[in-house]
């Protein structure tokens, strides 16, 4: 029996695909015109077969969040056993029919150690305001787009709790203070990020994802960022915990599909 909800699809495909490590899966849980935005992969079901069926037996996953939005379905969590160091990633489903018809991802070895003291996934991991989804994606498109896309920096405390921000990024410290002494170690560096243009929005609760593309010294790059919203403050909410994962975008994929 096929499964129901977008989450309901993505949970079965995961556990079947990469779970049981089961390429029969994919016949049943994916569509045939399936396309693919990974760097890593190429388009279509058959590609996405053979990925599963390579899968060596030290392979696991655990997810940390998992949030919906419509037909996108989330998933946060940490990759094991495909390399020397395990893998956070954010991968990003669509679903149609009852099936995975489109996905997205982001991959970056897991940090050793990082400035805040907190690993790049944990914290709260379960929706715990069910309501305040229009909030949530409210406060981060808002704050996107006023202060990484169009720069207006110094209203970043308009959308940030100024001591209460928990940072998950590895080279980013605690609170607006933690965020402007990172900004200006990249700047010295010639590592300016620059958002142009947000994609993907999944708002679930407290939650808020946005893939979005820009550049990253100068270079193409995807950034994926997860926000968590209290619901409070005089513009509906402050962002007061931040993960995230910044991939850069190759002159050439394994498809035609570009990465957003």
């Amino acid at each position: 029996m096929m499964p129901q909800g977008p989450k309901d699809v993505v949970t079965q495909a995961v556990d079947e695909m990469f779970g049981k490590r089961d390429p029969d899966a994919v016949a049943r849980l994916v569509t045939p015109g399936f396309r693919q935005h990974s760097a890593l992969l190429g388009d279509g079901p058959e590609a996405l077969r053979a990925h599963v069926a390579a899968l060596p037996e030290t392979f696991s996953y655990a997810c940390a969040r998992l949030l919906s939005d419509g037909d996108l379905v989330l998933m946060h969590g940490t990759y094991h056993g495909l390399g020397p160091r395990p893998l956070v990633a954010f991968d990003l489903f669509r679903v149609a029919d009852g099936r995975i018809a489109e996905h997205w991802d982001a991959l970056t070895p897991e940090a050793g150690a990082t400035v805040s003291g907190r690993s790049q996934t944990d914290g709260p991991t379960l929706v715990t305001r069910p309501g305040q989804r229009a909030t949530s994606r409210q406060v981060g498109e808002t704050f996107l787009r006023t202060v990484l896309i169009d720069r207006e920096y110094d209203r970043i405390a308009e959308f940030v709790h100024a001591d209460d921000f928990a940072q998950h990024n590895p080279g980013t410290g605690d609170g607006i203070a933690g965020l402007g002494a990172a900004s200006a170690a990249m700047r010295a560096q010639g590592l300016v990020p620059r958002y142009d243009r947000v994609h993907r929005v999944v708002a679930e609760g407290e939650f808020v994802y946005t893939l979005s593309s820009g550049s990253l010294g100068g270079s193409p790059y995807a950034f994926h960022d997860l926000f968590r919203v209290d619901g409070s403050g005089a513009g509906g909410g402050f962002i007061v915990e931040h993960w995230d994962v910044l991939t850069p975008v190759p002159p050439r994929l394994p498809h035609d599909n570009g990465m957003f």
